[in-house]
């Protein structure tokens, strides 16, 4: 397993620089107080492709060689990688194969489909992903870009707080936190990789739905523990941590925080109010766990990432059925 270094990072940030946004950093006086602390937004709502994870699908694409690059690229993905891939595939202008679960958002499916990327659905679990994926892959021959489990776009992700890092100096300087939400740990573990590096006396917060939290229970543990299935409203964070990811969090995580469905729902709902972001619920999780164990960040100044704003505006969370 090769893992990815500071020097990935760069390149990473360089090989993907035109084809992303520098996002910026918001904050919220009411937010501020309500939490009791000070938080600085990092905002990749307003990302290419609407996600953070453009930055790692980016430095994969750009980093075929012409020869890989003719079969195209290939995933699975429940939406923002998919469809991020499928930008970055569209942008080099080659093929990019994707499978999705049959329940992911229609926002995201039609995002994909928008971009060029070429959808095959599987039932929505784990299992079904990665056996319907098998045959996709074994029928294209494109290259596989892991969601999360690849060195490039952890390396790709990473940028993500190294521009943070560069904001926060007209800001008023350093932080003394990063939280971010966790489900494979593709952010989690770019973050980690930046941080530890740059920043080394910041602390890492992951923060987890209640309802799919083995991430959390991994951490307890000691080892990884993966739910084939679960059911959260944040649907971007089903996923299980894998061996990559696990390096980073194992070894650079302080704590891994988690939210019920209602408080991440609240969460995503006073964002839009107060702040006026579109963020989707997987967003959302980072603010439900700061509001809930408000003693952790007490007067600290903490970088919070939200992580995309691909939302099914027909059906918001506190709509009625």
């Amino acid at each position: 397993m090769y893992i990815p270094t500071i020097d990935d990072m760069k390149a990473a940030h360089a090989r993907a620089k035109p084809y992303i946004h520098r996002t910026p950093v918001l904050t919220s006086g009411y937010l501020n107080e309500l939490a009791g602390c000070e938080m600085f937004f990092k905002c990749e709502n307003f990302q290419k492709a609407g996600a953070f994870k453009v930055r790692g699908a980016s430095n994969a694409v750009f980093g075929l060689t012409d020869e890989q690059a003719k079969r195209g690229v290939a995933t699975h993905s429940s939406g923002n990688h998919a469809l991020s891939l499928s930008y970055a595939a569209g942008r080099r202008g080659i093929p990019c194969h994707v499978v999705m679960p049959r329940t992911a958002p229609q926002a995201k499916k039609d995002a994909v489909r928008g971009y060029g990327g070429i959808i095959t659905e599987c039932e929505p679990s784990t299992t079904s992903r990665e056996e319907v994926f098998a045959k996709v892959h074994a029928e294209t021959g494109a290259d596989f870009v892991h969601p999360y489990n690849d060195p490039r776009v952890v390396a790709g992700q990473g940028t993500c707080s190294r521009e943070l890092l560069e904001q926060m100096d007209d800001l008023g300087g350093a932080l003394d936190a990063v939280i971010a939400p966790i489900g494979g740990g593709g952010m989690i573990s770019g973050t980690c990789l930046t941080l530890s590096n740059l920043a080394p006396n910041v602390k890492i917060y992951a923060a987890e739905p209640e309802q799919a939290d083995d991430a959390a229970r991994s951490f307890k543990a000691g080892h990884i523990i993966a739910d084939d299935a679960p059911v959260t409203v944040a649907d971007g964070l089903k996923v299980p941590l894998k061996d990559l990811t696990w390096h980073f969090v194992s070894n650079h995580v302080t704590d891994i925080l988690t939210a019920s469905e209602t408080e991440i729902v609240d969460a995503m709902r006073i964002t839009w109010q107060r702040m006026k972001l579109v963020m989707e619920p997987s967003s959302a999780v980072p603010l439900a766990t700061i509001l809930k164990n408000k003693e952790t960040f007490a007067g600290k100044r903490v970088g919070v990432i939200i992580t995309g704003g691909n939302v099914d505006l027909s059906k918001l969370p506190w709509m009625e059925n």
